[in-house]
């Protein structure tokens, strides 16, 4: 008995330990241009079915919609709403049901203004209807030409909007010709007219000059009372809050900058409909 156990242990010495081997990993990164074409293409064509699969789900005024987003958003911020519609997230995309005891108001304006949406609508639900031009609006010359486009059918009580770091390059001259005819079109929808000052930006060699806003917000303030347009400063509001509200070196804010900004937009906005 003994003798027996004791060779099954020897036995079991003298042979070598086999470990399971980890399975084989697959291939997921490409390795040439042509396979990252391809994923990229592959993953695009996913997330548009599955996007589409949700639109078919909607209302017809809702389909509509966004109909009009995927004509205007573009190739950066289409697939962003995409993804985050399939993922169930609010956006400042998102389709406004009216309610029609209360005023509807238009928000028009670049990145900044696309982030501090959601916080007006926070701001003055039971207010306000608060809706979004369907874009990133850029500079004066894509206002011109999409503005209608903008406005749609439908009756506007107020309209928001800025355009300005966009046009940092654009000659103050021309600047300021082409404001004066997007409020003379907007002031013929019978809403009231709010233009917000251009949040600042910082000095960035080759990218970023502080004076080009300054300069353009000069502009356009002498604009705005020709017209009697209102102004909401943004500007002013901010710039003792830079260091702690926006992100270094970029034009952009933090989260809290974002609802800072809503906030004074809300705020002002009240005072507007009031």
């Amino acid at each position: 008995m003994y003798r027996s156990l004791l060779s099954l242990v020897l036995l079991g010495l003298a042979t070598p330990c086999v470990f399971a081997q980890p399975a084989a990993t697959h291939k997921t990164e490409p390795t040439t241009a042509e396979e990252a074409a391809a994923q990229k293409a592959k993953e695009q064509a996913e997330l548009e079915a599955k996007y589409q699969a949700w639109v078919a789900t909607l209302s017809p005024a809702r389909q509509a919609w966004e109909r009009t987003l995927q004509s205007e958003l573009g190739g950066f911020y289409l697939p962003i709403h995409q993804r985050q519609k399939i993922a169930g997230q609010a956006n400042a995309w998102d389709f406004v049901e009216d309610d029609p005891t209360l005023p509807r108001v238009l928000l028009i304006g670049d990145s900044v203004s696309r982030a501090y949406t959601e916080t007006v609508r926070k701001e003055l639900a039971g207010i306000a209807n608060v809706h979004r031009a369907p874009a990133n609006c850029g500079p004066t010359s894509t206002g011109l030409k999409k503005l209608d486009i903008w406005l749609g059918d439908g009756k506007w009580d107020l309209i928001h909007f800025n355009f300005g770091i966009h046009d940092r390059s654009t000659p103050i001259a021309d600047y300021k010709s082409r404001l004066e005819q997007l409020v003379q079109r907007m002031q013929q929808t019978g809403a009231t007219v709010v233009w917000a000052s251009s949040t600042p930006i910082p000095d960035v060699p080759g990218k970023f000059t502080a004076a080009s806003m300054v300069d353009r917000n000069a502009a356009a303030a002498e604009v705005m009372k020709e017209h009697s347009v209102a102004i909401d400063d943004l500007f002013t509001a901010i710039t003792p809050r830079l260091a702690e509200l926006q992100n270094p070196n970029d034009v952009h804010f933090t989260g809290p900058g974002n609802r800072f900004l809503g906030q004074q937009v809300a705020a002002f906005l009240k005072s507007q409909l009031a």
